[in-house]
């Protein structure tokens, strides 16, 4: 039976799912969602993460290092080739500009841990749509890897 309702990933959560799922992401400022898709199997996975570095082993999927292991790691239990797997990025806005030195920071100190964890695991990054100075909602179809960018100031892009 097809799911008409998407699957909501809050802030510092993730969710796996099988096509026909949409898998749906809000308020991505300086946070970063990163969707992995397996083409073959029809499987996706949607991780929101918040900051580049879990220091304390804390709340895994809210960083960049943790949370993206983690989302292979469950991907991998639930099927997932791999060799397959690629991904797409949103967010990562730099949107405070009379914010402290370190907060400023923090949208770019992200896209460069997501980018780094992900050439480590040597996961191809297929799209991105990050930094800028405006916050973003992500929208990921299972069906063929699709994600739908959304936002106020930008309107509508497809990755």
């Amino acid at each position: 039976m097809s799911r008409n309702v998407p699957i909501r990933v809050r802030m510092a959560e993730y969710h796996i799912g099988r096509a026909p799922e949409q898998l749906i992401t809000i308020g991505l400022g300086s946070c970063i969602g990163i969707a992995l898709y397996d083409s073959l199997n029809k499987l996706g996975g949607l991780v929101h993460i918040m900051l580049p570095e879990n220091k304390k082993g804390l709340c895994p999927a809210k960083y960049a290092d943790s949370g993206i292991h983690l989302l292979i790691d469950e991907m991998l239990k639930a099927g997932a080739s791999r060799r397959k797997l690629v991904a797409k990025i949103a967010g990562g806005a730099h949107m405070f500009s009379s914010a402290g030195e370190l907060s400023i920071q923090v949208g770019q100190r992200n896209i460069e841990a997501v980018e780094r964890v992900l050439q480590e695991e040597k996961i191809q990054l297929l799209a991105k749509d990050v930094g800028e100075d405006y916050g973003r909602t992500m929208e990921f179809y299972t069906e063929d890897g699709r994600v739908l960018i959304r936002s106020y100031k930008k309107g509508k892009k497809i990755l």
